[in-house]
């Protein structure tokens, strides 16, 4: 039997399952709820107000950058998984195995695009319900809504891996979160990113987060709303460049990255690590 093949079905099948005990798991179950529903309260007090010099609506604005943003959430989420079960051993067992490693991360990349996508539902589905004017009846618009998902899953899950492989420990992932919320904020989730200086401009088109916000809004808004981004434009063909490049470089880095840190894997690594988080307890 040729191992890679059966690895990758072993993963896709592992994937699965984690992806279902996620819904018979309360925490597992709010933290896909408590995100949404905070998103929700926003969007509610942003449907009232209106664009900067326009008369657009911002929560129309806002609802496919905040569907932007929990795709780039899948990066935080991806890091943060890695982090607990390198430090439980499940890494060290994966590694046991014949391309025991393949087949993890093809279970991770299935259970955190799942993950990513029930949270996304969930914020979609009752926000058509509190704001009008986003193009949901058309066929083209679901597939370039689509083609946005998958690109920025590809994206942004090997910037988690990498994250998740250069720290050690779970509580440092306080020192993830603070630069992906400051990004977030420059972004243009929240508000038109051409209201902000021009330096934040640039620092903010370097990262994936700013173009999954620009590319579900060039899914689900009329073109006419354009107007109000760089350039007055959808920028598809940017969009398409810049997350491309995210992805070839995170499918170069992220293996040699993993590969180091399974290598560095051991059983008294795993002991020591738990020996420490016993202590931090006590």
């Amino acid at each position: 039997m040729n191992p890679k093949p059966y690895a990758l079905r072993v993963g896709f099948l592992r994937g699965g399952i984690e992806l279902r005990q996620t819904f018979t798991n309360l925490q597992d179950l709010w933290s896909h709820v408590f995100t949404p529903v905070v998103m929700l309260v926003v969007l509610a007090f942003m449907r009232d107000s209106t664009v900067p010099g326009t008369d657009f609506s911002m929560g129309v604005m806002a609802l496919p950058s905040i569907l932007g943003m929990f795709v780039a959430f899948g990066m935080v989420t991806a890091a943060n998984s890695l982090l607990i079960e390198r430090e439980d051993g499940t890494l060290l067992r994966a590694k046991a195995v014949p391309d025991g490693m393949l087949g993890y991360l093809v279970g991770k990349l299935v259970t955190v695009s799942g993950m990513t996508l029930v949270s996304l539902l969930a914020f979609l589905l009752p926000a058509l319900f509190l704001v009008d004017g986003v193009a949901v009846g058309d066929l083209g618009t679901w597939l370039e809504f689509t083609a946005v998902f998958v690109f920025g899953l590809l994206a942004v899950l090997p910037i988690g891996a990498v994250i998740g492989s250069l720290f050690s420990n779970p509580r440092n992932m306080g020192f993830v979160m603070l630069p992906v919320m400051g990004l977030i904020g420059i972004s243009g989730i929240f508000y038109p990113i051409t209201q902000l200086p021009m330096f934040l401009q640039w620092i903010a088109q370097v990262f994936p987060i700013y173009w999954l916000g620009l590319g579900m809004r060039a899914a689900l808004l009329p073109d006419a709303m354009a107007t109000v981004e760089i350039g007055e434009s959808w920028r598809h063909l940017e969009t398409v460049g810049v997350l491309g490049v995210w992805i070839a470089a995170g499918l170069v880095v992220a293996p040699v990255v993993l590969r180091r840190m399974a290598r560095r894997e051991s059983g008294s690594a795993v002991q020591a690590r738990k020996e420490k988080a016993i202590q931090r307890v006590a």
